[in-house]
């Protein structure tokens, strides 16, 4: 029997009633374990705000403002009512629970919203473009709506704005997963961090097809993560054996997938940024998957600020190639000719890398063998003077593991490191930033949720300053006047002179004279700095006084 939406939402809703992690996973695994095959992948990406695997390039794109102008017409409810009914709940999916109940505009035919009609219609939502595209997405919304009951349009408003907020991540889906299934949860997340997407996960996992899980083309796994190092001196010593030091890349890292007539590349987040580099649309061989780092480059290196640009421009014009043209290098190969080299050692995946026949933009990245300190130091020294911002070092015996940060690898930057954190609050500025989201509070991840460390004002430029303004006030989930709470997604990479003490911040910490590096927009929240690491630095400060 296929699956309704009403069934979903009231899940949801049972999810969201109770604290209890365990009871949590028993209602989801309960769920899961009736769904078909069809229904499973649909249900779990819906559980996590999604409509869509992580890459596929397609959007819905029903903005807030697409959605109260639905809400409006089906209910009949004005402009006040919407606005204070919002307030209210401070949340659209909830708002929209109650407005639906004086529903003015229904169909002839009442019957069930199933996940695949739904799916079908969103399909076409995000499937419509040019002319009449939006006004297209507006009367699917709104045929939706009017199939829809108070409890199900909460929750599919809820899907279509990304903000689920029933107390399910993607790890207790993903526990949940394993026992509807009687998996073992650790193969369940290995295959998870493999196939980047919840919804293959599921099939993964209904099937117990963990031994046979292999990469897929233009399907981008996740990235595999390094520790950090604090000198050359620390690596020598952890180690203890010949490594492989390459320099670390300023630049934007991606997954580059190609066959002999495609490629697609894909950011740290599994986003399709394919179109933001046209000059790197040339096959580097038959089935192959790269990993490796964007670096925007003319007669030298140019600042990263200039690469970032580029990701956020809808088109690429010739004016842009030319002023800020970029290179890729090549670090690692993860599949080549339908084989998944993943568990295979560095030493061999390096050696089936270089016997592709590389050209310009595409270059293999510098990689020097090292093993003691001294040479560790050359090695860094080395990257430093040519402008990059350190040394990746690399087991050569390592195998890549995807999503997953340990000491195989390690990284190596300039002494005084940065923070990547993320904006959980933001406030007008004064003179000519007036009217402009300026000042941001930004906070690191705890065991106990976000804890701030800051606040910077400093860094970035008028356009981007612009920008931000503009995201920020779409991410607003309370406005207090002058500062507004914002939904925490846009990562900053923060650089800092020290850190200390501070009760002004539930992190116990400030940071002294932050400045804002870079937005990261290839970053997202999960990927940002830990309470732990700032202790760690500040303990490493009160050791060297």
């Amino acid at each position: 029997m296929a699956a309704t939406l009403l069934e979903f939402a009231e899940v949801c809703e049972k999810i969201r009633s109770t604290s209890s992690k365990k009871q949590k996973i028993t209602i989801v695994a309960n769920y899961l374990r009736g769904l078909s095959r069809e229904d499973l992948p649909l249900a779990c990406r819906l559980l996590t705000s999604r409509v869509f695997p992580p890459w596929d390039a397609r959007a819905v794109n029903i903005s807030y403002s697409t959605i109260l102008d639905a809400l409006k017409e089906i209910t009949g409810a004005d402009e006040k009512r919407l606005k204070a009914t919002y307030l209210k709940y401070g949340d659209l999916g909830s708002a929209a629970e109650e407005l639906i109940q004086d529903k003015k505009v229904t169909t002839l035919l009442q019957t069930p919203l199933t996940l695949q009609n739904l799916y079908s219609a969103l399909d076409s939502a995000a499937s419509k473009k040019g002319e009449g595209a939006a006004e297209h997405r507006e009367r699917v919304l709104k045929g939706l709506l009017a199939l829809c009951s108070p409890l199900e349009a909460k929750y599919l408003v809820k899907v279509l704005c990304g903000e689920m907020r029933i107390g399910l991540d993607e790890g207790l889906l993903e526990e949940a997963l394993a026992v509807a299934y009687g998996r073992g949860l650790k193969k369940v997340r290995e295959a998870g961090l493999v196939v980047a997407d919840i919804g293959e996960s599921a099939l993964i996992a209904l099937d117990g097809a963990f031994e046979t899980l292999k990469l897929k083309l233009f399907h981008p796994t996740n990235f595999m993560l390094a520790e950090e190092m604090s000198s050359p001196q620390e690596v020598a010593e952890y180690f203890r054996c010949e490594l492989y030091a390459e320099y670390k890349y300023d630049g934007v890292r991606a997954q580059i997938h190609s066959s002999d007539k495609e490629v697609r590349i894909f950011s740290r987040r599994l986003e399709d940024i394919t179109n933001s580099f046209p000059e790197l649309h040339i096959p580097v061989g038959r089935e192959v998957i790269l990993d490796g780092e964007i670096v925007p480059y003319k007669d030298g290196l140019l600042p990263f600020q200039k690469l970032q640009q580029r990701l956020h421009r809808k088109t690429i014009t010739q004016d842009v190639l030319n002023e800020t043209p970029v290179v890729y290098f090549a670090f690692d190969i993860l599949y080549y000719n339908g084989e998944t080299y993943i568990d295979k050692p560095l030493k061999e995946r390096r050696a089936i890398l270089e016997s592709l026949d590389l050209k310009p933009p595409f270059y293999y990245a510098n990689q020097m063998k090292v093993r003691s300190e001294d040479e560790i130091k050359e090695a860094f020294e080395s990257s430093l003077k040519l402008g990059y911002e350190g040394l990746m070092i690399k087991r050569p015996d390592s195998e890549y593991t995807p999503g997953k940060r340990g000491k195989k690898w390690v990284k190596l930057k300039k002494e005084l490191a940065t923070l990547d954190v993320v904006i959980v609050a933001a406030e007008y500025g004064h003179g000519k930033r007036a009217g402009l989201l300026s000042d941001y509070t930004f906070a690191v991840k705890s065991k106990d949720g976000l804890k701030v460390i800051g606040k910077a004002y400093s860094g970035l430029t008028d356009e981007e300053i612009l920008d931000m303004t503009e995201k920020l006030n779409k991410l607003t989930v309370k406005d207090l006047g002058h500062k507004k709470i914002v939904e925490p997604k846009i990562v900053l990479e923060v650089a800092f002179n020290n850190i200390q003490r501070s009760s002004r911040h539930d992190s116990g910490y400030a940071l002294r004279f932050p400045r804002i590096k870079r937005i990261r927009w290839d970053k997202s929240v999960d990927e940002i700095d830990t309470l732990d690491k700032v202790k760690e630095i500040y303990e490493q400060q009160t050791r060297k006084k």
